[in-house]
């Protein structure tokens, strides 16, 4: 990652984190690919811990249906590297981690392949994010290309930027 792109990343991390806290707002995040990355990148902004409920690396297949309840039906019809698999992934954070009770208001997820193989019959670069904002639950694929690691990147930067503009449309 170059110092520019570093520097949007923490802009775009620090915007988040202002719009949640000014919204009384918390968000849990679910990561595969991206193995904590992105929810470093949200703690890295002074104030997250406000907002920033924690993250689950469910990198193994297997964890994504005993940690964060995704349907293992679909799991095995699809494989972790599916929409279904990411919607789900950012649902089940949301009450999985919640506090005192109360499930995060936003759930974020990452599942995909960096590489250097293709996994579940998809190839490197495919991704899907998941989003859960309140009732909402969307996802996006992106199909990226490069190295294990600039994948890896790429992915936290457009979870953040895909989660900022939905925080900028949602009335939640």
């Amino acid at each position: 990652m170059t110092s520019t792109q570093a520097q949007d990343v923490a802009s775009l991390s620090a915007r988040i984190i202002g719009l949640l806290t000014a919204r009384h707002h918390t968000i849990a995040v679910a990561e595969s690919l991206t193995g904590g990355l992105l929810v470093a990148e949200l703690i890295r902004t002074p104030g997250a811990s406000a907002v920033v409920s924690g993250g689950v690396v469910a990198y193994n297949t297997e964890l994504k249906h005993t940690v964060l309840g995704v349907n293992a039906e679909v799991l095995a019809l699809h494989g972790a590297v599916h929409p279904d698999v990411a919607a789900q992934m950012a649902v089940g954070v949301r009450e999985h981690l919640a506090v005192a009770g109360q499930p995060a208001h936003i759930g974020i997820s990452t599942t995909g392949v960096a590489g250097p193989d293709p996994q579940d019959g998809r190839p490197v670069g495919t991704v899907y994010l998941g989003f859960a904002i309140g009732s909402d639950v969307r996802t996006r694929h992106l199909q990226l290309s490069g190295s294990r690691e600039a994948i890896r990147e790429a992915v936290v930067y457009e979870s953040l930027l895909e989660l900022e503009a939905l925080l900028a449309h949602s009335r939640e």
